[in-house]
């Protein structure tokens, strides 16, 4: 393995990659928690590293090598199991662990498969920390830092975890108060939070319908969760159920749907969320921040109350970063990262939910009541699959094409162009007054796209 492939390893969240194939081999999972415990015992002399993960069967792969990885180089190893990925930021915490990692692929399907790794506070590594591990791993450089025999780390697994985070998300949610009288229709893609987010509401009283909950290890994300909400909007109309809410795989991410079955995305919640803490003067120097992606009626329903948006690089790890840099307590992504630094390190599909949840009581509104505050500009966003990421700037047919649409839409609209941080693809996304317009001027670009470095286009309107 040499540095120049290792230095990809890490893309905007963590390691992800199709598992069993480069970069998600147990070789590198080993390698990387051989890196880990090496950088880690450079600071004390017996760290303790949380490790969780999601439903997907390939875990058991990465969880069993990170762990002999760590241990091989004297760090202890707490296992706490399927968990979704912020209760593994908050146990981390919790038991003043020096590390967390989550093995999660997220919103993928099963047979991609993820590792990403939070600090000692909860928050994702910085990218210096993951260069300096993938120098480590390239020159291969652990053997003068091995311990003792004696100092060998172990594994401990730890029973209360799901206890824990329950405990602690429904500490986000006011004394007094409860959900008895929401009915509620609860996807939980088979994945992370199959156990914990249903005993949540249940436990708050709420009346839960409840899906995606029988993993297999091949179901996870599997026409389920957020990224396939229609599970949630037709049991929202058959319940008569108050409000829907689809998490996925690893559950730091929601998207809703009101009573009438229209879909709520992270843009819609991120303006309730803030106009609610703008009003109770809790939003902290009255700003929060988005992204590139961000939909143009979500800033103009916040700019229309004061707020400032700040637009960070898509990637939840980019909007915290963003949140402490700017001093903000609350950000988000439109596909329903919303973080509340108040509570969490990272983006958190229970916190937020219950969030919502408790506006909805203190205001006794419904759900489309609360989104009506934003009115959506038509965006689509086309995915290209490319063959290689050069520059954009350097594809002059690109370049040129991006150029025309800009020109026609004027300052109606947008387009936005950029790779994946994630996957061998290029986004383009298209924000404009007509949707029609919007559709056709997006496939236009991804069309060029695709001739210069890609080959199939799939649109995700």
């Amino acid at each position: 393995m040499g540095k120049e492939r290792l230095s990809r390893v890490f893309g905007t969240d963590g390691v992800r990659g199709r598992a069993n194939k480069s970069p998600m081999t147990p070789e590198i999972a080993l390698a990387l928690g051989r890196s880990a415990g090496k950088l880690l015992r450079s600071q004390t002399d017996k760290p303790r590293v949380v490790i969780g993960k999601d439903t997907r069967l390939s875990c058991y792969v990465f969880e069993n090598a990170l762990i002999a990885g760590l241990c091989s180089m004297g760090v202890d190893t707490l296992m706490v199991g399927p968990l979704p990925t912020p209760g593994v930021a908050f146990i981390t915490r919790a038991y003043r662990a020096n590390a967390g990692i989550v093995i999660s692929a997220s919103h993928n399907p099963f047979y991609d498969n993820g590792i990403k790794f939070f600090d000692s506070e909860g928050y994702k590594l910085p990218d210096a920390w993951e260069i300096e591990m993938e120098e480590l791993i390239a020159k291969n450089e652990f053997y003068d830092s091995l311990p003792a025999d004696h100092a060998i780390g172990k594994n401990t697994k730890i029973s209360d975890a799901d206890g824990r985070y329950i405990e602690f998300v429904k500490g986000t949610f006011p004394r007094g108060k409860t959900l008895r009288n929401l009915t509620v229709v609860l996807d939980c893609a088979n994945g992370a939070g199959y156990r914990v987010a249903p005993l949540v509401f249940r436990e708050l009283d709420a009346k839960v319908f409840a899906y995606g909950i029988a993993p297999d290890g091949l179901n996870i994300n599997k026409g389920c969760g957020s990224m396939y909400p229609a599970t949630v909007q037709k049991g929202v109309i058959e319940h008569h159920a108050d409000v829907g809410i689809a998490l996925d795989g690893d559950a730091d991410r929601v998207v809703l749907v009101d009573e009438n079955a229209q879909i709520v995305d992270g843009d819609t919640i991120l303006a309730i969320c803030a106009r609610d803490m703008f009003n109770h003067r809790l939003l902290r120097n009255n700003r929060v921040v988005g992204t590139v992606m961000s939909n143009l009626g979500f800033i103009k329903a916040m700019e229309s109350l004061g707020i400032s948006v700040i637009k960070s690089q898509v990637g939840d790890r980019y909007v915290i970063q963003d949140m402490i840099l700017h001093d903000a307590n609350l950000g988000g992504e439109q596909s329903g990262h919303v973080i509340f630094h108040d509570y969490n390190t990272t983006g958190d599909g229970l916190v937020c939910a219950l969030q919502v949840l408790r506006i909805m009581i203190e205001t006794d509104s419904k759900l489309s009541d609360l989104a009506s505050f934003v009115q959506r500009y038509p965006q689509t966003c086309i995915s290209v699959k490319v063959a290689s990421k050069p520059p954009i700037e350097t594809l002059e047919k690109v370049g040129a094409a991006v150029k025309e649409v800009e020109e026609i839409l004027g300052t109606s609209g947008r387009i936005l162009v950029r790779y994946s941080g994630t996957e061998n693809s290029c986004r383009v996304m298209v924000e404009g007054s007509k949707q029609k317009q919007v559709i056709q001027l997006a496939k236009s670009v991804a069309g060029v796209i695709n001739e210069e470095i890609g080959c199939v286009s799939e649109a995700n309107a």
